[in-house]
């Protein structure tokens, strides 16, 4: 095992402590944890931008005041989800976990045709990856509802969780590529270097930071 990957699960290991303590000691924690996150992303991602583009004073203003919005409607989303009931939240960040676990492993497994240019890293059989792994939480959460509830899911809730996840993991994918573009753009690897191993915090939570939103707007939709 290499230094960098040592470092990265070690990493790992501390950052899944951290979501878990958040998660399950109290529900301030976890608000507390979303504002911190919120803020080192913040900085970081206005990082990129000042090496991407020079622009006037006014839309530099205009553009910190949009991150700033966003930021607060993740943080109020993430927050709401998590109220109703925790067992969601847990539920949509191990898809996300999952999916990018799956493109991680897949991708460098088989490796082939590359998705796109925006990130050279990312390969097609990487997002098939995703898609896959980001259904093992969802039939892990099919088999324990059904043995505790001892009843089944009708067909057309089953089907709905599964596509759910498959727009999840889609939504994840495109969050990555979406940061991955603007790290291009500034010709940087990491968005920051707080994580060893991982880079910077909006690095890890490129594809939440998107999904959680998603998922509110469409719990709001579907209600």
């Amino acid at each position: 095992m290499n230094l960098n990957l040592s470092k990265r699960v070690i990493t790992s290991f501390f950052l899944l402590l951290i979501l878990c303590l958040s998660l399950f000691v109290h529900k301030y924690f976890w608000l507390v944890t979303l504002v911190l996150v919120s803020v080192i992303a913040y900085i970081e991602f206005q990082n990129i931008i000042k090496k991407i583009i020079k622009i006037k004073k006014n839309s530099l203003i205009l553009l910190k005041f949009l991150s700033i919005l966003y930021l607060l409607f993740f943080i109020f989303s993430s927050y709401s989800i998590y109220k109703n009931p925790p067992i969601v939240l847990i539920f949509i960040l191990l898809i996300c976990i999952f999916s990018d676990t799956g493109g991680f492993i897949i991708g460098k497994l088989i490796g082939g045709q590359k998705l796109t240019k925006i990130s050279p890293n990312k390969t097609v059989s990487g997002s098939v990856g995703s898609f896959i792994f980001s259904l093992i939480p969802t039939i892990i959460f099919l088999i324990i509802f059904n043995y505790t509830n001892n009843e089944n899911f009708k067909i057309n809730e089953t089907t709905f969780t599964i596509i759910l996840s498959l727009f999840l993991s889609l939504i994840c994918q495109l969050g990555d590529l979406c940061i991955s573009y603007f790290k291009r753009k500034a010709n940087v690897k990491d968005t920051g270097s707080i994580l060893p191993g991982h880079g910077g915090i909006l690095d890890r939570i490129d594809g939440a930071i998107f999904v959680l939103p998603a998922a509110f707007i469409l719990n709001i939709i579907t209600l």
